[in-house]
């Protein structure tokens, strides 16, 4: 990837938070990167070279500063190419790809070979696979380090290690100075409940939007929605908790975490990410799709419109079938049901005043009879199915070589239709360009004057300019959508 060096010293000079998390700047005389909104003083341009990632910082030699922190970038190594590959690839290594398996079984994953596996990486990049896995195993340790008092030993368990003496060789080389000597006391507050880390992103951020959705769909024990945070059970494996999601300040969110097992943060920390989509980047999403005349005031209206992620694969899933042809309410009151009757309770030590139930998994619902819970038979038939067919391949739900193939497997699941498929592929496989074009919602917010809706060829047709970021257009219609729908039950109650 190819950065143009003027571009980038004035970008820095100007100290313009745009392109914080987008390029990363290498200072020859001192062996150390910084984020763009370094308040260090801006060195002299022959003494700078800038990289796409802090993974390609760190290949050359370079080491984090101690200032700006690159590790709470907002959208950290996040990809912005044109590879899907390398977007695909970027979400399977945040997932853990590499901390169990090898470059050979990743690139196997995504239909590719190894050698055009790391050849892509280097042209997007600037790193490799695994050194990208290493920066974000590094970066995830020095942020826990800074803002948490979480033991050292735990801290090299949490961000991926393996064992503790890597984690003090990996620091030692990088910053000459054993783990804990980068910790500042006076400058953090004792943690007193969990973990809380604060994830940064690319403002501006519709929160209003963000948990209006989520407060709609909340199911009673599983999730807690006020309008300051959302709260979840979580189970991973064995072991359940509790995670917390509130806004500080423009761009930020803190992320508290109640989990006995600290080793699988960074699966908590990728899933938090994606329900909150924090890697998007309104202003770009939003110039493109303000090209639409029927789409700029929308976009105008909601600047920072994101597309909530999914928690968990197979619990979208199972909410997406429940909510097939009903309301939102009343997918949600079966979800409620099938939470009360097949979710597994919370030990004492974890569980808090209305999160006390983790969303029933495949294996307590492959084999079940689910017609008690009051859902037609074909229904609850296509819930146990999908239940299986979890439970016989548990990457049912990662990523996909493209939105095609994904799709295509998707509707070869029991239940599930062109629309559910797109649903899921927006929410769980976070495909930007996924959109239920059969959708009433978004038909009958493009309606004209004259009452007349387009038909789903028409809208798809139209939807074309709207590439590649058509599930963000269907969260913009969708929200207009609601909104109308509410001022003319305003106006009918008011009259």
């Amino acid at each position: 990837m190819d950065l143009d060096h003027d571009a980038c010293y004035r970008a820095i000079a100007s100290r313009d938070a745009r392109f914080d998390g987008k390029i990363f700047t290498g200072v020859k005389t001192t062996g150390i990167y910084c984020r763009p909104v370094c308040p260090a003083r801006l060195p002299r341009s022959q003494n700078l070279r800038f990289f796409p990632s802090a993974a390609a910082a760190e290949a050359a030699g370079f080491r984090a500063c101690l200032r700006c922190r690159p590790e709470t970038s907002p959208d950290l190594g996040a990809w912005r190419g044109a590879s899907n590959t390398v977007h695909r690839a970027l979400r399977l290594i945040e997932e853990g790809a590499l901390d169990q398996g090898d470059v050979e079984q990743l690139a196997g994953r995504l239909g590719v070979g190894a050698r055009q596996l790391r050849r892509l990486f280097g042209q997007h990049l600037g790193a490799s696979p695994v050194g990208v896995a290493q920066t974000r195993r590094v970066l995830l340790a020095k942020q826990l380090i800074h803002e948490t008092d979480l033991a050292m030993a735990d801290i090299a368990m949490a961000a991926g290690f393996g064992s503790v003496r890597r984690f003090n060789e990996t620091f030692q080389a990088l910053y000459q100075r054993a783990p804990a000597a980068l910790r500042r006391r006076s400058t953090r507050e004792a943690a007193t409940d969990g973990v809380t880390l604060k994830l940064r992103f690319r403002g501006p951020y519709d929160w209003d939007a963000m948990i209006g959705f989520l407060r709609l769909r909340a199911i009673p024990g599983v999730e807690r929605v006020t309008q300051g945070e959302y709260a979840r059970t979580i189970a991973i494996g064995p072991d359940m908790g509790t995670v917390a999601v509130r806004p500080v300040g423009q761009d930020q969110l803190a992320v508290q975490v109640r989990f006995p097992r600290m080793a699988v943060l960074p699966t908590i920390l990728t899933r938090v990410r994606r329900v909150f989509d924090l890697g998007a980047d309104p202003l770009v999403i939003g110039a493109h799709l303000s090209t639409d005349p029927g789409l700029a005031s929308r976009v105008a209206a909601r600047p920072g419109l994101r597309v909530p992620g999914a928690w968990e694969g197979f619990e979208l899933a199972i909410r997406a079938i429940l909510g097939q042809q009903i309301t939102v309410p009343a997918a949600v009151r079966l979800a409620g049901k099938l939470a009360a009757q097949y979710g597994q309770p919370l030990p004492d030590a974890w569980a808090q005043p209305g999160l006390d139930l983790a969303f029933p998994t495949a294996e307590r619902l492959a084999g079940e009879d689910l017609t008690s819970l009051g859902m037609p038979g074909a229904r609850a038939r296509a819930l146990t199915a999908m239940a299986g067919a979890s439970v016989a391949d548990p990457a049912l739900f990662g990523p996909r070589q493209d939105l095609d193939s994904a799709i295509s497997a998707l509707k070869a699941l029991p239940g599930i239709g062109e629309w559910t498929a797109q649903y899921i592929a927006m929410r769980q496989l976070r495909e930007p360009d996924a959109f239920p074009a059969a959708d009433i919602g978004l038909m009958r917010a493009l309606e004209d004057s004259a009452g007349q809706r387009p038909n789903p060829a028409e809208l798809l047709a139209r939807a074309e300019a709207w590439r590649p970021w058509r599930a963000y257009a269907a969260l913009h219609l969708w929200t207009a959508d609601a909104v109308s729908i509410q001022e003319k039950a305003d106006a009918k109650a008011a009259a």
